[in-house]
């Protein structure tokens, strides 16, 4: 009889624990079913759908993909969006690493001030920034006043805006905190008993840190270039307002397709085409990493 109470007790708690955990994760079930999934498939449906002037198209036809793929504009502004990003990541992650191995490792009862200056930018508008770098960057702005104050340049020069460096710049100063924090994380699962084991062994600190805290460390790299790379090959907004024409991003004619061109349908076809190639980058990212990781 005991036996079989204790069974049924554990029965119980087990249905209550499942009880638990699908009340806990229905609100993030239903947030992505609704309002993810709901999208995606909304855009996958317009995508194979013909403009006929109204919002969701009449008919289906794969018109749209031929347009994209067969038309070499569309693919010089997607190598071009894919080269923009990433060097916005190469430099974010170059800039976060350092951050966030200081953080980790040296910066003490200063940790939670540096994180709190990490993650300000984000208590003033997306937008904001942007037009704060259009300021320095601009023909009479911070940057050339500088430089003809040092005497370095005789009159203002028109290379920093409206230049692909200037989208480079901008968006790396935006999302490098997306990049600190998924490398701190990263470092601060690494044991200390190991880096003072190396040190043990002779290993002098950048031997230490070659061959033991950035293997270690590379899930955070790889996340963090992730985090950067995805939702910077669809911005429009920094290459329309810091970026000239040699800046025109994928996102700028996804955005002029479902405003000015009123072609949604189009624009959608876009969207999946962009989505493919950002997923195949990944799925290749995450091989490398499963290789890396059986190195180690």
């Amino acid at each position: 009889m005991s036996q079989m109470a204790t069974a049924a007790t554990e029965a119980e708690h087990s249905s209550s624990q499942l009880g638990f955990r699908a009340s806990m994760s229905a609100p993030g079930l239903l947030v992505t079913c609704v309002l993810i999934l709901f999208a995606l498939a909304l855009v996958l449906f317009l995508a194979f759908r013909a403009n006929d002037g109204s919002l969701m198209g009449s008919g289906f036809t794969v018109a749209n993909f031929i347009t994209v793929l067969g038309d070499d504009l569309y693919a010089t502004v997607i190598l071009r969006s894919l080269a923009i990003s990433g060097l916005v990541t190469l430099a974010t992650v170059v800039t976060a690493y350092p951050v966030a191995y200081f953080l980790a490792f040296h910066a003490g009862r200063w940790r939670a001030t540096i994180l709190f200056l990490v993650t300000l930018p984000f208590w003033t508008s997306y937008l904001l920034r942007v037009f704060a770098w259009k300021v320095v960057l601009a023909y009479n702005g911070v940057l050339n006043s500088a430089l003809l104050s040092l005497g370095a340049i005789s009159e203002p020069l028109m290379i920093f805006l409206n230049t692909p460096a200037a989208v480079v710049v901008t968006l790396a100063h935006a999302y490098a905190p997306f990049a600190i924090l998924p490398i701190l994380v990263s470092l601060q699962t690494i044991p200390p008993s190991l880096l003072e084991a190396a040190s043990d062994l002779g290993a002098r600190p950048l031997l230490a840190f070659r061959r033991v805290v950035l293997p270690m460390s590379m899930p955070g790299v790889l996340a963090a270039a992730l985090v950067v790379f995805v939702p910077t090959i669809g911005d429009y907004v920094t290459p329309s307002m810091v970026g000239g024409p040699a800046s025109t991003m994928i996102g700028s004619l996804i955005q002029a397709q479902f405003g000015k061109a009123n072609d949604w349908p189009f624009g959608a076809a876009l969207s999946i085409t962009v989505m493919l190639v950002i997923l195949l980058l990944v799925a290749l990212v995450r091989l490398a990493d499963r290789k890396f990781g059986s190195r180690t």
